[in-house]
């Protein structure tokens, strides 16, 4: 069998991780945290992404009112934590069985 074209497999796995970012993010912002604090949970768990494409999500997250956010400014350096709304943990759980569904349908057809 032959290798896929690289641009090609790199386009495919954007398109792939592009949704998985958003489902990503409502996820482990049920707890509170800030944007490189995130970078670096989604890093470590295998999904490296990068700081140009997370700010603008999260920003259009929290327009969506799938995020909260909120200033902290009692330290030296003034943070904005974002936390998965109500709306956010609604929007989480149908993600999550869709995700799931999907999963299942190509496990069954591979």
């Amino acid at each position: 069998m032959s290798t896929p074209d690289e641009e090609i497999l790199a386009g495919h796995l954007q398109e792939l991780r592009r949704g998985t970012v958003v489902l990503a993010c409502l996820a482990t912002l049920q707890e509170p945290g800030y944007g490189y604090a995130l970078l670096e949970t989604l890093g470590r768990a295998g999904l490296s992404v990068e700081a140009n494409t997370l700010y603008p999500l999260l920003r259009r997250l929290e327009r969506q009112g799938l995020l909260d956010a909120e200033w902290n400014t009692e330290e030296s350096r003034p943070r904005k934590f974002y936390r998965t709304s109500a709306q956010g943990g609604v929007v989480l759980d149908a993600l999550l069985r869709d995700w799931e569904s999907l999963h299942s349908a190509v496990r069954r057809l591979g």
